[in-house]
Formats: C-alpha cells, sequence, structure tokens
C-alpha cells in the first residue's frame, strides 16, 4: 500500500547569512548610521542601546530584541551612562511570512526566546568562530557535525517564536478589551438604571461617581461615546421624557407634574422642557391635543 506524502509548510526559511558577532559597545558609543538589503537582528544582552530609525525611536534594554527590515536606516548609539553588550544576526529571508516584522519591530524576550538566542550564538561560535568578519562568514574545520544547520534552525525557531508571542500578546489585548467593554456597558445600564430610579430632585456627578466607584473624567467619556451627551444632561433627557409621559396621561397639572419632578419652579421646570424639546410644557400638551383631535374627527 502506498502511503500519502504530507509535505511540511515551512513558514520562514533562511535563505543566507550575511554575519552573526557579539559586540561590546563603550558607554559613548555613536554610529553615524547605515541601511543594507538584508535583515538584521539585534538583541541587548546587557546595558542599553538608542536606536535611530527612518520611522521610529527605541530605547533598548537588557532583555530587548530589535529588528531592521532591508533597505531601513538604523543609527545606534549609548546614551553615555551605560555600556552596552549585542549579539548582531544579519541574515536573507524572503518568506512572505517575514512582512509580520515590518510592523512588529521590537520584543522583550521571555526566558523561552533568551534561552533560543543562547543557542543561536552558541551555534555560531561553533561553525564560524568568536569573531568572524561580517560578510566574509566561513565555517571553521573544527565545527562540530551540524553546528551550521543548526545555527539557521534555531534562528528560524526564533523568528516563529517572536510572531507566535506577537500574535499571543495581541489575542488577550483583544480578549482585555471585549471583557472591558462588556464592563463598560454594564456599568452604562447600571447608571442609567439609577438614573431613572432617582428622577426626583438633584442629581451631583460626584454622587453617581462614589456610589459606582468610577472616576469622572472616565464615566464622562462612556456617556459621551454612548448617548453624544455629558451625564448630567442625560439624566435630564430622562427627567424631560418622564414629564412628557405625566402630560400624556392627563392626569397631572403641570405645576403638579414640576413638583412631581422635583424641580423648584413652573418656570424652571418649563425652561428645562424647552431646552430639550424645543417647546414649552404647555406647548406640547396642545400639540397633543390637536393629534387627538385629528384622530376623533377622522
Amino acid at each position: 500500500m502506498t502511503l500519502k506524502r504530507y509535505p511540511i509548510a515551512r513558514d520562514i526559511v533562511i535563505d543566507n547569512i550575511v554575519s552573526c558577532h557579539y559586540f561590546e559597545l563603550a558607554k559613548n558609543y555613536w554610529h553615524r548610521g547605515e541601511s543594507h538589503d538584508f535583515w538584521e537582528l539585534v538583541y541587548i544582552d546587557r546595558g542599553e542601546l538608542h536606536v535611530s530609525t527612518d520611522t521610529s525611536d527605541y530605547d533598548l534594554k537588557q532583555g530587548d530584541l530589535l529588528l531592521y527590515e532591508p533597505g531601513e536606516f538604523h543609527r545606534p548609539s549609548t546614551n553615555g551612562k551605560s555600556a552596552a553588550n549585542m549579539y548582531i544576526v544579519s541574515f536573507e529571508c524572503f518568506s512572505p511570512a517575514m512582512r509580520y516584522f515590518t510592523e512588529h519591530k521590537r520584543f522583550h524576550l521571555k526566558n523561552e526566546q533568551i534561552a533560543t538566542v543562547s543557542l543561536i550564538m552558541k551555534e555560531g561560535w561553533n561553525t564560524f568562530g568568536s569573531n568572524p568578519v561580517a560578510g566574509k562568514l566561513a565555517r571553521q574545520q573544527s565545527s562540530p557535525f551540524g553546528s551550521e544547520q543548526l545555527f539557521v534552525l534555531y534562528l528560524e525557531l526564533l523568528l516563529l517564536q517572536l510572531i507566535r508571542m506577537g500574535e499571543r500578546l495581541q489575542q488577550r489585548q483583544q480578549q482585555s478589551s471585549v471583557v472591558k467593554e462588556k464592563q463598560e456597558a454594564e456599568l452604562i445600564d447600571q447608571v442609567v438604571a439609577y438614573m431613572k430610579d432617582n428622577l426626583v430632585g438633584s442629581l451631583a456627578l460626584s454622587q453617581l461617581c462614589e456610589k459606582f466607584s468610577v472616576g469622572r473624567t472616565h464615566l464622562s467619556t462612556l456617556f459621551k461615546a454612548k448617548f453624544d451627551c455629558g451625564v448630567l444632561e442625560y439624566w435630564n433627557r430622562l427627567k424631560i421624557d418622564k414629564a412628557k409621559q405625566y402630560i400624556r396621561q392627563n392626569k397631572y397639572n403641570l405645576t403638579e407634574i414640576a413638583d412631581l419632578l422635583g424641580y423648584n419652579s413652573l418656570h424652571y421646570f418649563s425652561r428645562q422642557f424647552k431646552r430639550t424639546t424645543d417647546m414649552t410644557p404647555s406647548e406640547y400638551a396642545k400639540v397633543l391635543r390637536e393629534r387627538l383631535y385629528k384622530q376623533m374627527i377622522h
């Protein structure tokens, strides 16, 4: 029986190595900057390094890793206070998955990725020696079996780990965003329900913030995004909606409605009503009567 073979997908394949070198920089190191037609990976093993690129500035510390894409200008320098030890690997890779690193360049490595970097460094030394010349790499005659292949495999592994780490972080951020949106929606519902139960008299923003343990700015931002108005403005709208309901019921006169909703005077109630509806309570009641009359004669 002939079994079908499964073709293995290789998402990242390193085609060529340009350099691999461990640098110990002085605390006042400065480089005029350069760009080249290959990828370059910089890992900060100790100290701090500042890097300016075409689009961003990076302050790198121990455990940070930065990737330059082909053609990207970069200028490294130390801060004059702290020296920097860094490991650099330059390589060619034309795999489509490398597009990820055109948008995601900086990473702070976890133990898993740091261990992989250590393996890359070890096999780099095994293969090319401790001080190889960039662009003139040559395999040492004494290098252990498979060291060159392991060097490239570990480098590919690191790049795969970085993409996975970034994707996991993005997923956690998305999940956190969903949870946050749900919590904010529940908070708004609770505040609105409390407002509806407390339409009589006055209401202060500080009162709401204290009751629901939320900051003034945050609560105001939520209401602006949800209702396109301020917190107390929305509460006033609820009061006017309740006033409309009373007027439609035709059970109370306007003075009684103003009193039921806790307004200090009929004049103030009328002014608030008109500010929200562009008509006074009397005008609103008149419109209702006219509509009812038209319905009756038809």
